[in-house]
């Protein structure tokens, strides 16, 4: 119930107006009282929706009570309506409690006020209390339903991963055969680097997708913000209308930070299109970097950050501004100011969590019709610029001579192992799937050293096969692969265990078994699953071959 209460007080006779003010305050009921005497300042006080009840005399020149409840029922039909009069016969009396007036009450017997405008206060707090919690539930529906469609989001992207993965696996892999074999004046040469590059620009689009949905842990890493933000610059551009000015400014500083490069490109991707939607009609939006020492948290700053040396991402427009009250929810989930087919409310709360995950903050300055600025504090690093992941280090010695069992249900994915392993001077024993494997292996007269095998695949999974064979090859290393981002973490703690996400370059292949052969011990070999290690997904399994 909104304090004090405001009340709108039809009355010709100032008197009695205060007489009924000071019979209000007396009996304790914290009120506004704003008297009136003519049907126009009646017709505008009540037009007020902060009003909370109407008092009236009946027989007032300058609006008679029957016009004054008409008006009422028209402009304000949820106050109620109480006739604080003199005389009124017995029959008209009835006549306006059946249309609807709430209380009428004899000058006369004013003793009567205070208990009926406490018992309308009483319902209006409970109405107001059955309105606060219907808005309530609604908004958890509506957060409910935004939900679910974010899982099932999460499992059309974990599904649609897993074939993508294993094209782009095909897709990469050869390009860079190519790459390596042909000559560097070739004619090709450009087209098939610019496939390449196409390549490597869907994987990091699944990755942020996966992100997104929650599919992917984040991979950090010693980047260069300037690199970064320099090379993102042409998709931006393409996100953008031609009529919104994109300015970008680098700095002359070594700004590095240790994130996952995927998620900072999320950061800026959600702030770029906040700052888009917030100009229709185009403007200017600019980018820039700076190196930054705090010694406190900035004004506006939504997270405490301890001094030190931070990466500030200014990222600014000219666009509507935000409202003090929009500015209250800005980080919340779901909330958003956009049409409901235009926006999900997860933008500034997506940056939220991932900044602040990441031991940086956030500080917004704002006003409504000359633009918002959001600027993003990363805690800098002074690590060295890690590689991509994937990328082979050269002190790795990449070809060998011992035996491989593949096992891949995807047979373009199947080939270019083989091939690339073979290459390498690997031998290679094939098989399609889990139950191949175990008919190859089982009567093998020679040594097996590593099972490179894919996790998901049709009749057995790969981890039920390794379990299988390291019970009559105990010695044996694997090589987990899968296009499935749920499946990271497989066999962690084993030394004689490793894992390759899909998509994956022939160089990290090469290394990655390189490596796993070269290891001289192995941990405990575990007997059953570990929690969420070894179930199969079970919505993407299907024969390839």
């Amino acid at each position: 119930m909104k304090t004090p209460l405001r009340i709108v007080h039809l009355e010709p006779s100032g008197e009695d107006g205060e007489r009924i003010g000071t019979i209000l305050e007396n009996g304790g009921i914290a009120c506004v009282i704003h008297r009136v005497e003519t049907q126009q300042s009646f017709t505008t006080g009540i037009t007020d929706d902060r009003t909370d009840l109407i008092l009236a005399e009946f027989h007032t020149p300058g609006c008679g009570g029957d016009t004054a409840f008409t008006v009422a029922q028209k402009v304000a039909s949820h106050v109620p309506f109480i006739f604080v009069s003199t005389s009124i016969n017995e029959s008209l009396i009835t006549e306006l409690l059946d249309r609807g007036v709430t209380d009428i009450i004899s000058k006369d017997a004013l003793g009567r006020l205070i208990p009926a405008l406490r018992r309308i206060v009483k319902e209006q707090q409970e109405r107001e209390a059955r309105r606060e919690a219907e808005e309530s539930l609604r908004e958890h529906q509506l957060q409910l339903r935004h939900i679910q469609k974010l899982e099932a989001v999460g499992r059309l992207a974990g599904g649609l991963a897993h074939d993508f993965n294993n094209l782009l696996t095909v897709i990469l892999g050869h390009s860079q055969v190519v790459l390596n074999e042909i000559d560097v004046a070739h004619p090709l040469r450009t087209q098939i680097q610019e496939m390449h590059n196409a390549g490597e620009r869907a994987r990091v689009l699944i990755r942020q997708l996966l992100m997104f949905s929650r599919k992917r842990p984040s991979e950090a890493r010693v980047i260069s913000l300037n690199t970064l933000l320099d090379d993102f610059e042409s998709m931006l551009r393409r996100v953008i209308s031609e009529d919104i000015q994109l300015t970008v400014n680098l700095s002359q500083d070594d700004l590095r930070i240790k994130m996952d490069p995927a998620l900072v490109e999320q950061i800026v991707m959600n702030l770029v299109v906040n700052a888009r939607d917030a100009m229709p009609n185009g403007g200017r939006l600019t980018l820039e970097l700076q190196l930054m020492h705090l010694d406190q948290a900035p004004r506006y700053h939504v997270m405490d950050l301890s001094p030190g040396e931070y990466v500030k991402l200014s990222v600014s427009d000219t666009g509507c501004g935000m409202s003090p009250e929009v500015q209250t929810h800005m980080f919340q989930p779901f909330f958003t100011t956009k049409d409901e087919e235009k926006g999900t409310g997860l933008g500034l709360s997506t940056v939220f969590d991932i900044v602040t995950q990441g031991g940086g903050g956030l500080d917004v300055t704002t006003m409504i019709g000359e633009g918002t600025r959001v600027d993003v504090y990363f805690p800098r690093s002074v690590g060295a610029i890690g590689p991509a992941t994937g990328e082979p280090s050269a002190e790795t010695p990449l070809g060998g001579h011992e035996t491989v069992l593949l096992v891949e249900d995807d047979e373009a994915v199947r080939l270019l192992i083989r091939d690339e392993l073979r290459k390498l001077g690997y031998r290679i024993v094939e098989a399609r799937n889990g139950i191949e494997a175990c008919l190859v292996a089982t009567p093998y007269i020679g040594k097996l050293q590593l099972l490179l095998t894919d996790i998901v695949m049709p009749g057995m999974s790969g981890t039920e096969l390794a379990r299988h064979l390291r019970v009559i090859k105990p010695e044996l290393k694997i090589l987990f692969i899968s296009g499935y981002e749920d499946d990271v973490g497989v066999g962690t703690g084993d030394t004689a265990i490793a894992y390759l996400q899909k998509p994956f370059t022939t160089e990290a292949l090469a290394e990655t078994v390189r490596h796993l052969l070269d290891q001289t011990s192995r941990g405990q070999v575990r007997q059953g699953p570990a929690p969420g290690d070894l179930a199969q997904p079970q919505a993407s399994v299907h024969h390839d071959a």
